[in-house]
């Protein structure tokens, strides 16, 4: 079974995406070749524009549908461009791929009229040469508990943890709680209790090497978003409590999150030593989910099967520090 801490309520989004030779999925199958021309694009624009305009009926923009046949299936340019507060030339230009002034304020007033999804959304921005916005999480995915709740059950009998943007801890396994000492009276905050945590401390035998790690990562995803207040909350309750975040934090390290060789020293079966690796799931771009794997050393995966093991479970009902 595996640990929840209930923060599924929070939407927000991470990441940046650049522009140009990204590419990204419409939801449609529509993506465009990295490094694809700008003619190229402009040809994608334009088909998918009248493909969005196409799906949309009237009486669902608000306008009256009529009795009568409409030659176009779905909107009408001119009523995209009235619905969208833009010039009806304009909005043609647009969807002909001309090469013209866009902002994002027009693209959103257009994905709004269009219905677009938030990867079609971002996929506009991409079409027409602009950044587009992080992804934010879709209603429909928003309640993804059981799924992930299985995927890290799943992967059993090593540790696995679920958190947010903000390294708060959202959902662990048992192995987590058994072998990284993962509890409800700890902060909940993966970065605060990697300083803060004696338990945790006690057992990390590669603490000084990965510190330096983290907070370079810490801080790469802060820079993604500097005026975010959750960021801000976590950084001061670090650097309140933690003399050895504060100093690796003035370094202004900065690295992407990827994986990370973990030695740890269990009380009950000595050496372990695992590679942590962050993956995220599109659809929930709040949300990172962490896996630890055993590597071919210290006879480490065996030993994380007896942990486990209903006589390992026993054994480690108590956490000792050591």
């Amino acid at each position: 079974m595996s640990t929840s801490i209930g923060r599924w309520e929070y939407g927000w989004g991470v990441g940046t995406y650049g522009g140009g030779g990204t590419t990204s999925d419409d939801g449609g199958g529509h993506v465009p070749a990295a490094g694809a021309t700008r003619s190229q694009r402009r040809n994608e624009l334009r088909e998918f524009l009248m493909s969005r305009r196409a799906r949309v009926r009237p009486e669902e923009a608000g306008l009256p549908g009529g009795g009568g046949r409409r030659r176009t299936p779905g909107l009408r340019r001119e009523e995209v461009a009235v619905l969208a507060g833009v010039g009806a030339s304009w909005y043609q230009w647009l969807e002909q791929g001309r090469d013209i002034s866009v902002s994002p304020q027009v693209l959103d007033a257009v994905a709004r009229v269009l219905r677009l999804s938030d990867a079609e959304r971002r996929h506009l921005y991409l079409l027409a040469d602009l950044n587009p916005p992080a992804p934010q999480v879709a209603p429909d995915k928003r309640d993804m508990c059981d799924g992930l709740r299985r995927l890290i059950d799943t992967w059993m009998p090593y540790p696995a943890h679920i958190m947010d943007v903000y390294y708060n801890c959202v959902m662990y396994n048992d192995a987590a709680a058994i072998v990284l000492g993962m509890r409800p009276d700890n902060t909940q905050n993966c970065l605060v209790d990697f300083f803060v945590d004696p338990l945790y401390r006690s057992r990390s035998g590669s603490w000084e090497r990965n510190a330096r790690t983290v907070v370079a990562q810490f801080r790469a995803a802060c820079a993604a978003r500097p005026d975010d207040e959750g960021f801000r909350s976590v950084l001061a309750e670090a650097s309140a409590r933690s003399a050895e975040f504060r100093a690796l934090w003035a370094e202004r390290d900065i690295e992407d999150q990827g994986q990370i060789r973990k030695e740890l020293n269990h009380p009950l079966v000595g050496s372990l030593v695992v590679e942590s690796t962050v993956m995220k799931v599109p659809v929930r771009p709040d949300l990172m989910i962490v896996l630890h794997t055993p590597l071919d050393e210290e006879n480490t995966a065996a030993k994380l099967e007896w942990l486990a093991s209903p006589e390992g479970r026993r054994g480690a009902m108590y956490p000792v520090a050591g």
